[in-house]
């Protein structure tokens, strides 16, 4: 199962680990796989913190971060919008729906903070103990401020970039600390922008995928991407569960897998109880491509909040980032009141939801991470032992 990715980054096996989770991070990467920390809902500040943990928990394993600093978004002529700048473009008829959304589910309003605000905006990139004239996430500028705070980390040896080709900034800095620079692309057009951004690593995520995807299969996007960019290396990304599937990713001529679905109902994962328990029942016909939690197409699971905003009758979602900052404290909400016994959290527990990928639909067991990583090559090996079998002379 060792390809030339893993001689270059000194790991086991070609298995990528997307956690916002450092728990998932650290053990994927210590059981020979490479964890990838998902940064944009970090400040500066707590993304130093969760390096900082990884760092004394991962041995002398190396890992990865990935940001997301999209080619499109509002406020990209200056950089990037500052959170009062961005609530100023928000519609009232906006606000009103989430507000009546929230009534009419009857999930209450969360707790006053020590600063006389509400405690909010969870998840929400750039908007925690900041003031309203912090630079918002998803941007150059906020984006070059969570760069400062990896470079500073020497085990990371790969940062990953989405939603469009990878800055220059990003890859000269990265090639200067000899870190990987890889980009996530869902189209062929897109890993050949990539690839002339100089990247070193091109993850092909098809659509089964959890999180923003466009809407090509794995099957039918990875050796079109593997063609058009070779010999850059290429990851495979979407509906990858098993070793089969890993099998099937190496045999389309990726060097690895980029898994990002499989880890959520891991044992360490942080996954919300309440969402963790809908994985774990779910079919891959639970999952849909939305708007409605980031303003870009995202891959998540179906709930009563998707289809609120699926609805023909309510506002459509807004542009990336102001659907994040629209919807985060009420976000918030739901997920603190999903957690409470008893009818209070009913309304709340049918709203909450996640990205994830159609592979959930094998995600029906908790496991540990290590476990997962060993499974994979077991299956792996199972799988390649078989069509082995079936060559002849």
């Amino acid at each position: 199962m060792r390809t030339e990715i893993c001689d270059r980054l000194g790991i086991g096996f070609p298995i990528f680990a997307f956690s916002h989770c450092r728990d998932v991070v650290a053990a994927v990467s210590k059981a020979g796989g490479f964890g990838v920390l998902g940064a944009v809902a970090f400040s500066p500040g707590q993304l130093e913190t969760e390096l900082d943990w990884i760092d004394d928990h991962v041995g002398d394993k190396p890992y990865g971060v990935d940001i997301i600093v999209p080619a499109k978004y509002v406020g990209i002529e200056s950089g990037g919008l500052t959170r009062r700048e961005v609530d100023d473009l928000i519609p009232a008829e906006h606000r009103a729906f989430v507000e009546d959304l929230l009534a009419r589910y009857e999930v209450e309003a969360l707790p006053p903070s020590g600063d006389g605000g509400a405690v909010g905006d969870a998840g929400v990139p750039g908007s925690r103990g900041g003031s309203g004239d912090d630079l918002m996430g998803f941007s150059h500028q906020s984006g070059q401020a969570l760069l400062e705070v990896v470079w500073a980390h020497p085990k990371v040896r790969l940062v990953a970039n989405a939603l469009g080709p990878a800055p220059d900034y990003l890859v000269s800095a990265a090639h200067e600390r000899d870190i990987l620079v890889a980009g996530l692309v869902g189209t062929p057009v897109h890993a050949e922008r990539q690839q002339l951004a100089g990247v070193d690593l091109i993850i092909a995520q098809g659509s089964e995928a959890g999180g923003h995807t466009g809407e090509i299969g794995t099957m039918v996007l990875v050796p079109q991407v593997v063609d058009a960019v070779a010999p850059t290396p290429v990851l495979a990304a979407g509906g990858i569960a098993d070793g089969r599937q890993v099998a099937a990713a190496l045999a389309l001529g990726a060097q690895g897998v980029w898994c990002g679905s499989v880890w959520l109902t891991t044992e360490e994962a942080e996954t919300h109880p309440v969402v963790k328990e809908k994985f774990l029942a779910a079919t891959s016909s639970d999952t849909l491509r939305s708007r409605a939690k980031t303003g870009k197409p995202a891959r998540q699971l179906r709930s009563a909040w998707t289809d609120e905003w699926e609805d023909p009758d309510h506002p459509d979602p807004l542009a990336m980032p102001l659907q994040m900052i629209l919807v985060g404290q009420a976000e918030a909400r739901i997920a603190r009141a999903a957690s409470s016994s008893g009818p209070a959290g009913d309304g709340a527990r049918k709203l909450v939801n996640y990205f994830v990928g159609q592979a959930v639909g094998q995600m029906n067991e908790q496991k540990s991470a290590a476990q997962v990583v060993f499974d994979l090559v077991d299956g792996y090996v199972d799988a390649a032992q078989r069509l082995g079998a079936t060559v002849t002379e």
